[in-house]
């Protein structure tokens, strides 16, 4: 086997192989041989068929078959006997496939950039610093009350917070439209579930009382013919109650799993599984700034098959997401583009950072991560089991603590200050950033 290699871009390489015509010639004469002991043709006894007669019928299909094995095979040799690294799949033109020339056949296809890990001592990174207090713990709580909450029908005029059961139905220019009818329908008022010009009437009623309303219907509104129209609804309330709080005291601990019904230990456990969100907050923060200080510092071309195949997948998760592609408009690359080329950067970075320090898993922050997994389940040792006796699951657990092996291994090269922070700033959804929380 001849190969000679040329470098047609920075990524990009065509390769040229020539393969001795007698090694394909032999195999597929070989097969045909093989084949007269298995095929049956008019006129001739089983196992008798003429090697002729079956170079002519199948003689065309086996030199298709065995080309098509030895170029993927010796494109394979190819590139280990070279020592490339191909991102991606090649494509294959032959050349010569002339009776008695030898086979030749050009593979294009691009490599792996060499990529140098950059200096990263002069990166910033800030560290948010917060501890979980008794008010976040009390706020937990209260919201495991509501959870258990109870109605109690009052005989009052309903307010804020209370539950409302009511009759209505809804008229446009006199004419019901759809949707606009109910009947027996609980609604909590103030908690947005139908318009606030239509909850906020409630207010005040009591039960037995008949009213009418004008409800105007935002201009952002789905349905078009209701679309900043004002519409009138006939209201008839069966019933108000407001609602009743349990106790925080034995039962309650032990309505969520405090077999003892001690309230400290619920308090307990309600801080443990806040502070393990609080880590995980601040370690995904962290972790943020460290790939996205990785993405600045290193600039490389990427190779375009790389940046195809993660633009794809992204497009299939998008899809997966919102219900599945319209056949004839189907999401276009550049919706995905710049993501998926930040992924394959930082992909390769990181997996030169892997390669350069030669860092292989750290088995002690496998099993703290699958811990910590596993304790966010009611069943932490069957989730232990899953992974350990599943590797597919465990091959992800490990990437991602090889990742955070890279970002340790980052904070130790980069400036990395404290920044005071609280649990609320922090975990809100409304302040995703640290600016914001500060």
């Amino acid at each position: 086997m001849q190969v000679s290699v040329e470098a047609t871009g920075s990524l990009d390489r065509r390769m040229t192989v020539q393969l001795p015509r007698e090694q394909v010639d032999s195999e597929v004469e070989k097969r045909l041989k093989a084949l007269t002991r298995r095929v049956r043709i008019d006129g001739f006894r089983p196992g008798k068929v003429p090697l002729k007669i079956v170079q002519q019928r199948y003689g065309s299909g086996v030199f298709q078959e065995v080309l098509s094995e030895m170029l993927q095979r010796s494109y394979r040799e190819a590139i280990d006997q070279e020592g490339l690294a191909p991102a991606g799949g090649p494509s294959i033109e032959p050349r010569v496939l002339e009776p008695g020339q030898p086979i030749e056949y050009v593979a294009s296809f691009q490599v792996f950039p060499e990529v140098t890990v950059a200096d990263l001592s002069d990166v910033e990174i800030e560290r948010p610093v917060a501890e979980v207090e008794a008010e976040n713990v009390d706020k937990v709580i209260e919201s495991l009350r509501r959870q258990q909450r109870k109605w109690h029908a009052v005989e009052r005029p309903a307010a804020d917070g209370d539950r409302v059961t009511l009759d209505f139905t809804g008229t446009l220019n006199g004419e019901a439209f759809d949707g606009g009818r109910a009947e027996g329908f609980a609604v909590e008022v103030g908690a947005g579930r139908l318009l606030p010009d239509f909850e906020s009437q409630l207010v005040g009623l009591e039960a037995g009382a008949e009213k009418d309303i004008d409800v105007t219907f935002p201009e952002d509104y789905p349905a078009e013919n209701l679309k900043g129209q004002t519409v009138q609804f006939a209201l008839k309330i069966q019933k108000v109650e407001e609602p009743r709080l349990p106790d925080v005291d034995a039962d309650f601990a032990r309505s969520f799993g405090v077999e003892d019904g001690d309230v400290a230990k619920l308090r307990e456990e309600v801080k443990a599984n806040l502070t393990r969100e609080l880590a995980q907050n601040i370690k995904g923060r962290v972790k943020k700034q460290v790939m996205d200080a990785l993405v600045a510092r290193h600039d490389f071309e990427l190779p375009k098959s790389l940046v195809q195949a993660e633009v794809d997948r992204l497009r299939t998760e998008a899809e997966k997401r919102f219900g599945g592609p319209e056949k004839s408009q189907p999401l276009p690359d550049a919706m995905f583009e710049d993501e998926a080329a930040r992924r394959v950067r930082l992909g390769l970075v990181v997996r030169a950072i892997v390669d350069a320090e030669k860092m292989e898993i750290d088995r002690s922050r496998l099993d703290a991560e699958l811990d910590t997994l596993a304790q966010t389940y009611e069943d932490p040792e069957e989730v232990k089991r899953h992974y350990r006796t599943h590797p597919q699951a465990m091959a992800g657990l490990e990437s991602l603590v090889l990742e955070d092996q890279v970002v340790a291994w980052v904070l130790e090269q980069a400036r990395v200050t404290e920044k005071p922070n609280t649990f609320e700033g922090l975990m809100a959804p409304s302040q995703p950033n640290l600016e914001s929380a500060a």
